[in-house]
């Protein structure tokens, strides 16, 4: 990446896609400690007040006719409530308070992370990586809680012949340890890409013989990258869903 700076400069141009990503003291200055006011920590902060602004103040008239805050927050209560209902079943629905959060939290943080100048903390791997393992210890207490040791009948394929239910067994393992990975991983480096190319874009659009394209090429990305910031939600929260099945009903 350095060397692609340093290579466009020698053109004029210069940037650095991924300095975007910088964690940063709000009051100058370069260290960073544990309780140093930062520029993820704003914006952490901003989008627990946007969740807060949708789903409480938008919603507190519950009108017959609703407002179009109104109608936000309940489209939203509605499409997790019926993605629950569908992928885990009605007995999950006790779970609805945390998964509707964590939608609302990581689809906010997205569509903030939009805003120019922002800081996309969706594209940090501690985060994704934070909601990530929540979900898999607590879909993994859950199984303990309401199977003990019957929860791990997820890893035996009982429908599979008994020769070869030992080396899935082990698969199986594997897979379900690496759920975290992927599940972190899938969300920051989708957003992470997503938010690099629109800097590229943004850095040629100095060039006056390509601006016009740039510029294109920028509103294109821009729309494309708010489809990616439902769909990462949406990936992200129907896979907890998927997830916590397994917890409720683990039998193969």
């Amino acid at each position: 990446m350095a060397d692609n700076a340093h290579a466009a400069e020698g053109t004029g141009l210069v940037f650095h896609p991924m300095d975007q990503f910088k964690v940063q003291p709000l009051f100058g200055g370069t260290d960073v400690s544990w309780y140093t006011p930062t520029n993820a920590m704003l914006w952490l902060a901003l989008t627990v007040l946007a969740v807060f602004l949708v789903m409480v103040v938008g919603t507190r008239g519950r009108a017959v006719i609703p407002s179009r805050g109104q109608s936000i927050g309940e489209l939203a209560y509605g499409f997790v409530y019926k993605m629950i209902e569908d992928v885990t079943g009605k007995d999950a629905i006790v779970y609805f308070p945390y998964i509707m959060t964590l939608f609302m939290f990581i689809l906010m943080n997205n569509f903030l992370g939009l805003i120019p100048a922002s800081f996309a903390n969706t594209a940090q791997i501690a985060v994704t990586a934070i909601l990530a393992f929540a979900v898999f210890f607590a879909v993994t207490i859950i199984g303990f809680v309401k199977h003990g040791t019957h929860f791990l009948g997820l890893f035996w394929v009982t429908s599979a012949p008994l020769a070869i239910r030992p080396v899935l067994a082990v698969i199986e393992v594997i897979s379900y340890f690496v759920r975290p990975v992927s599940h972190s991983i899938r969300l920051a480096g989708n957003i992470t890409a997503g938010h690099a190319v629109i800097k590229v874009f943004a850095a040629f659009a100095g060039l006056v013989a390509l601006s016009p394209l740039a510029i294109l090429g920028i509103t294109a990305m821009y729309g494309l990258e708010m489809l990616v910031a439902f769909i990462q939600a949406y990936v992200f929260t129907i896979l907890t869903c998927v997830y916590l099945k397994d917890a409720l009903h683990p039998s193969h």
